[in-house]
């Protein structure tokens, strides 16, 4: 169960990736919050790049699994301010088009955090190893 549900995460990650470089650009561009000092297109471009990189790795490097989850989780949370900005910006994008929309949209964020972390047997990882440590 967990070996599909790294594949697909992967898949979904390759896929919005190209999304970023091709048909969904400009979506995608919306979604970057005034705020940050870079250009929005580069953002864009750069966030596809790294999602691609991820989707491969989840998809093909089961050895690093863990270390692949964690930075996945971490790329997650690192995208979120977005997510956020695009909802009290009340900004337009990918059918999210009213704030109830892009309210529900914040509550998935968390759970690809989880799904990164579970699917690769990250999640688990720091229990075991504080399991090991000698108590007091």
């Amino acid at each position: 169960m967990k070996f599909v549900a790294r594949l697909l995460l992967g898949a979904a990650l390759i896929f919005a990736g190209i999304g970023h470089l091709t048909f969904a650009r400009e979506p995608f561009q919306a979604q970057v919050p005034a705020w940050v000092p870079l250009d929005a297109d580069f953002v864009v471009i750069a966030s596809g790049v790294v999602e691609i990189c991820l989707g491969l790795a989840l998809t093909s490097l089961s050895k690093y699994q863990v270390q692949i989850g964690l930075v996945t989780a971490a790329f997650f949370i690192a995208v979120f301010p977005g997510n956020v900005s695009q909802c009290l910006t009340h900004t337009d994008a990918f059918g999210l088009n009213t704030d109830d929309a892009r309210l529900v949209r914040l509550f998935f964020q968390p759970l690809l955090v989880v799904w990164a972390l579970w699917s690769t047997g990250a999640w688990k990882r720091p229990r075991q190893e504080s399991n090991l440590r000698p108590r007091d």
